[in-house]
């Protein structure tokens, strides 16, 4: 069965990304656009609520910079908790196909990017995945009913992984990358920083819908 050609960016503001190319792209973001734009746009609070679309709508979803800002932990209003994170996950593994791609690209533990920001509540680990991946994952006892395969977790630069398609002119060039990771090597040896790992994940983790 052929995926859906159509992607969906959350977080996106006014430029949703498009990593693998869909012909079709929406975007989700806490606020509504400033002016028109050329894709299709939805408002949402998604540590709130829903992913505003049907069960099965995508081949594929994006989020750049955005699961960082989503809390593990939630007052449900009547003296309990949610999950937020993890009711995230459930959505995004709702919208997409079988067979359909979750592009995650977040800062990630032990680098600043991670916690520089007060707006980072969620700190992905090189491990994090794994409460998602696998038929049985440890995410089960929070709530999490998805599942997902890895395809890649991978630590990156930002600029390296904009697109998803090989050769893609969205990513940075080998030579601004093989500088930047110097730069960050050199601050490491010098003290000036704490770790000198790339400062992304990459998460591209493929939806599993029919027990394969």
């Amino acid at each position: 069965m052929q995926l859906p050609d159509r992607h969906l960016d959350l977080g996106c503001g006014d430029a949703p990304r498009n990593p693998y190319g869909r012909a079709q792209l929406c975007g989700i973001d806490i606020r509504a656009p400033d002016g028109d734009v050329a894709h299709e746009h939805r408002t949402a609070n998604l540590v709130v609520g829903p992913i505003p679309y049907p069960d099965g709508s995508f081949g594929s979803v994006s989020a750049y910079d955005f699961i960082e800002h989503v809390p593990r932990i939630f007052p449900d209003g009547q003296g309990g908790t949610r999950f937020p994170f993890i009711e995230l996950m459930n959505e995004i593994w709702r919208v997409l196909a079988h067979d359909g791609r979750l592009y995650a690209l977040t800062p990630a533990f032990p680098h600043t990017d991670a916690f520089v920001d007060p707006t980072h509540v969620n700190t992905i680990t090189d491990e994090s995945h794994t409460y998602f991946c696998g038929p049985s994952p440890d995410g089960r006892m929070y709530g999490f009913h998805g599942h997902f395969e890895i395809e890649r977790v991978v630590r990156t630069e930002r600029g390296a992984a904009y697109s998803a398609l090989p050769g893609s002119p969205q990513n940075h060039g080998p030579r601004k990358l093989a500088a930047r990771a110097l730069r960050r090597w050199l601050r490491w040896l010098r003290g000036r920083a704490y770790t000198p790992r790339a400062p992304y994940l990459l998460w591209e983790l493929r939806a599993v819908k029919r027990g394969g």
